[in-house]
């Protein structure tokens, strides 16, 4: 999948394309740099109706690239380095949403995967040896 960025596009276009591939991830923009590993304030974040260029005025039009094997820190240097722009990938884990900041070394996939598995666990029934001798 191809992610556009150009001028006109909000936040919230980007962020709804990017979680259409990924529906247990999102991304967040925020006015301020991090480093990987690194957690963004969430005082910093940018509201999903701003336009990309009103983040960036000098903006080049493009596209990512979201490779299978992406990892979520490349991700969020290529946003910073191609685009000038601030991004932090989250995960869902149950209610909430949170930094990727552990493991920005995962892909995106297992990122998305993880967070799913979360959501969604496999039950396995284990029958005890009382209720075995039930089931006999």
């Amino acid at each position: 999948m191809n992610l556009q960025i150009n001028r006109s596009k909000s936040i919230a276009s980007i962020q709804e394309a990017f979680q259409s591939h990924f529906s247990y991830l999102k991304i967040e923009f925020f006015n301020s740099k991090h480093l990987i590993g690194e957690a963004s304030s969430k005082e910093n974040v940018i509201g999903g109706l701003v336009a990309i260029s009103d983040i960036n005025p000098e903006i080049k039009s493009g596209e990512l690239a979201l490779l299978p094997n992406l990892k979520v820190g490349e991700l969020e240097q290529l946003f910073a380095e191609k685009f000038g722009l601030s991004v932090q990938v989250f995960h869902k884990s149950g209610r909430i949403w949170l930094q990727t900041t552990r493991t920005d070394d995962w892909t995106l996939v297992e990122q998305n995967r993880h967070a799913e598995e979360k959501e969604h666990p496999i039950s396995t029934t284990i029958i005890d040896s009382m209720d075995r001798q039930e089931l006999e």
